[in-house]
């Protein structure tokens, strides 16, 4: 929009990057959009974040968060500058380096990486949340699940479940049982292309952050879910298996409940994605997002397979369709325009 456009250059105008040459970057799933800033004469970059207000974005969960992991130590983008009220950001430029990228470019690093961001839950769990973080706590978790009814189904059968509400208490009272603990920050999008690698910089700092604006408390097992059940990315089952491990050894945690807790979390999360990824493409007219669903099918079959998901995994079958080939067209069928 005009008046948002010239509202960006006044705030850049009144920055140490007036002048600086503007290019796009890629965007995310919200209405947040990024720019980077390029001085021609030094080569120095900093990244614009745009965040619209009247689009419901709101940049200050960013400031608070972003602040507090710098102050542990570790990669968030540095604050250059900030006007929180019309939703404009300029931050340190971490680089283009993501895991996504490094592992594809170079496969022998993907233990190493997925070790250094398993190493960096772990020192982030040594310290407490910022004070006042919402918790991301089993009935919310029940409401966010429960999206695959409200989206996947209803866009995959064009009809809705009577079990809905059955299947929202089962899986919160299994949260619950085995995963209701809320004392960690959880960033709650941790995966590969979220997470740059920065090899000049010492341990967990070599791990750049870059969502981190949805940020709550929650299990320690959430974002360790987040990296290795990623829905963009296939995460070979060994890495999995050795970095739950590699957690729990760094932790010195209770194994099991941690296992059971793992999986209880996976079921949640990749139900509520299924959800998300086809409102995406039903109402938000993205219709790229249906075809990673088969992938984070793929996840909630295996953790609806722990026993302790036994009851949430009776309420399901037979009642969300297999994303298969069928499944997948009728909905980018009824994407938007």
């Amino acid at each position: 929009m005009p008046d948002r456009a010239a509202a960006l250059q006044d705030f850049i105008s009144g920055t140490d990057w007036v002048g600086a040459d503007l290019a796009p970057l890629a965007g995310d799933a919200s209405n947040r959009r990024y720019l980077r800033l390029s001085r021609a004469v030094t080569g120095e970059t900093a990244v614009l974040m745009d965040a619209p207000p009247d689009k419901g974005e709101d940049v200050r969960p960013f400031l608070r968060i972003a602040r507090h992991l710098t102050g542990l130590g570790l990669s968030a983008p540095r604050i250059l500058a900030e006007d929180a009220n019309n939703g404009f950001l300029i931050l340190e430029d971490l680089g283009d380096a993501l895991f996504a990228r490094v592992i594809a470019a170079a496969p022998a690093m993907e233990q190493p990486l997925y070790a250094a961001a398993t190493d960096l839950l772990a020192k982030l769990h040594r310290h407490a949340p910022p004070p006042d973080l919402k918790p991301y706590s089993p009935p919310i978790m029940a409401d966010v699940a429960a999206l695959a009814f409200d989206w996947y189904l209803t866009g995959a059968t064009g009809a809705q479940s009577p079990e809905r509400a059955r299947f929202h208490t089962c899986i919160r009272d299994t949260l619950v049982t085995h995963a209701g603990t809320a004392d960690v920050l959880i960033q709650r999008d941790y995966h590969a292309e979220n997470l740059l690698w920065l090899p000049d910089r010492a341990g967990v700092a070599r791990v750049g952050l870059l969502d981190f604006q949805d940020a709550m408390t929650g299990h320690r097992a959430y974002d360790l879910v987040s990296v290795l059940q990623d829905a963009r990315r296939d995460v070979p089952p060994a890495i999995e298996t050795a970095m739950i491990d590699h957690y729990i050894a760094a932790s010195g945690i209770e194994a099991r409940g941690f296992v059971t807790a793992y999986h209880c979390l996976g079921a949640q999360r990749n139900l509520r994605i299924l959800g998300v990824f086809a409102r995406l493409c039903l109402r938000d007219g993205k219709p790229g997002y249906v075809d990673l669903i088969p992938r984070v099918w793929a996840h909630l079959e295996r953790d609806l397979a722990h026993p302790a998901l036994l009851p949430v995994a009776e309420i399901l079958r037979g009642i969300l369709p297999e994303p298969g080939p069928g499944v997948l067209q009728r909905l980018k069928d009824q994407c938007p325009a």
